[in-house]
């Protein structure tokens, strides 16, 4: 037969080999201590140990938060004009200068073209008024047509207004009505918390409680009553400049009150027609990115007629961001601001910082009372996802030539910390005093030297000054 060549252990197989090895050691010394036992010897018990030695230690803690913003935007619409194209959708990428919004090129042509218009107008107006008080007959009659159309149009607009407000008190006492019911269904099953029934009714209130603040119907009355609360208050504005046209042309003459009036007038007309030029100009380009973000809310749709001071859209941004932690009091005397930290998010790692611990704690799902904390992010990039969850390590503390021990062999009893080392077959207790630990080992200031050899498996079977056999880990 052909010899098979034989292949060189990798570090696995080597490490299993060495286990093997051992645990053929250990049951060898086992048989041969039950011998000597029966041989009338004193038994010698096997002990694991590892040697105490110096090195470095870091103390950390580990956990887990949502990653933030730390810098938002709201864009509203400067202007009354119509959505042209919107170049974003919500959980979009941007970047800063990027056009998220672009406004219809044709009505904003348009409505610079009457902008520019109206503020002629008001120059030219005032220039009339001065120059020709003749038609002082012409602007009372136009005063009078007017302020018989705007005070039916006053009276119909105040009128639509208080139905939706009656509509919305109604709605809201229905909700209220039904929410108290609810109440005093949830108190029929108090005693029974744990029931579907109770359950269902909490979630009932939760739901009613939600819907008396932001129902659908009474949403939708309330952005009306906004746009006919704004129109009438047009109307209102306009019969007032009715008014003080009727009175100025009743007077028959321009006295020198009625020249300042209308001067103040015109140069208010001018400053409100600049403003709407500005503005008009401001959307020319679109609406822009401040800076690097994510679209987390978008309300913009493209062709559609929006009011000056409607939200558009909400810009969070990914270069100015955090993760928001809670953290235990047991964990609270460790944690200090400015502690490095380590932030992985999707599996990539980032440098973190504490840069925030609140002063007052707040319950978490469990009842337990936690202190929200933020670990600001160092070197953000594309990659950060706002929103998701982050896992966090933080670096409370670190030590460096120091001597350490494995926390297997640190036990606890009535008297404190101690170890257990064998020194020449013999197992000898130590009282420890320790400090920062990992999760693996732990920092020895005092009761051993190093080289001692520390059993790290302790069982009820060890009692101080037995005799063992001392058998270090690999």
């Amino acid at each position: 037969m052909e010899k098979k060549e034989k292949k060189p252990l990798d570090a696995a197989a080597k490490k299993k080999r060495r286990r093997r090895i051992i645990l053929i050691a250990v049951a060898v010394i086992v048989v041969l201590v039950i011998a000597s036992g029966f041989m009338g010897g004193d038994a010698v018990m096997p002990v694991t140990t590892v040697t105490a030695s110096k090195g470095e230690i870091a103390q950390t803690i580990s956990t887990s938060g949502t990653v933030t913003t730390d810098n938002a935007k709201s864009y509203f619409s400067e202007v009354d004009v119509k959505i042209g194209t919107v170049n974003v959708s919500s959980g979009d990428a941007v970047k800063a200068g990027d056009v998220l919004i672009a406004y219809d090129e044709t009505q904003l042509q348009t409505k610079t073209e009457l902008a520019q218009l109206k503020q002629q107008s008001g120059e030219g107006s005032y220039k009339d008024a001065v120059q020709s008080n003749n038609e002082k007959i012409g602007d009372l009659s136009e005063a009078n047509i007017n302020l018989e159309v705007l005070e039916q149009q006053i009276a119909d607009t105040e009128a639509y207004i208080a139905g939706l407000e009656a509509k919305i008190e109604k709605k809201k006492s229905e909700l209220a009505l039904f929410g108290a019911q609810l109440q005093i269904s949830l108190l029929d099953w108090k005693d029974e918390p744990d029931s579907d029934e109770y359950m269902n009714l909490q979630k009932l209130v939760q739901e009613n409680n939600y819907e008396q603040n932001y129902h659908e119907d009474i949403l939708g009355w309330q952005a009306e009553l906004d746009v006919y609360n704004k129109m009438l208050a047009d109307y209102e504005e306009y019969r007032s400049e009715m008014k003080s046209q009727k009175s100025s042309a009743d007077a028959g003459k321009m006295t020198a009150g009625a020249k300042e009036q209308l001067e103040a007038d015109s140069q208010t007309k001018a400053i409100e027609a600049n403003e709407e030029l500005t503005a008009l100009q401001n959307v020319e380009t679109g609406i822009t990115a401040a800076f690097d973000g994510v679209v987390t809310e978008i309300s913009a749709v493209e062709g559609a007629a929006v009011a000056e001071g409607t939200k558009l859209l909400e810009l969070q941004s990914t270069q100015d961001v955090s993760v928001k932690i809670s953290v235990t009091k047991y964990d609270l005397d460790k944690i200090a601001l400015g502690q490095k930290a380590v932030v992985t998010i999707a599996g990539k790692e980032y440098e973190g910082e504490v840069s925030k611990i609140n002063k007052m704690a707040e319950k978490n799902e469990s009842g337990a009372a936690v202190v929200g904390t933020e670990i600001k992010i160092l070197n953000p990039d594309s990659d950060v996802y706002l929103g998701v969850e982050a896992k966090v390590v933080i670096t409370t503390a670190e030590e460096a030539d120091v001597l350490l021990a494995p926390v297997t062999a640190v036990n606890v009893d009535m008297d404190g910390e101690f170890v257990y080392v064998a020194e020449e077959g013999i197992l000898v207790k130590k009282p420890v005093e320790t400090g920062i630990s990992s999760d693996t080992m732990i920092q020895i200031i005092s009761g051993i030297d190093e080289g001692a050899q520390l059993v790290t498996e302790v069982t009820g079977d060890l009692t101080e000054g037995m005799a063992v056999m001392a058998m270090p880990e690999e």
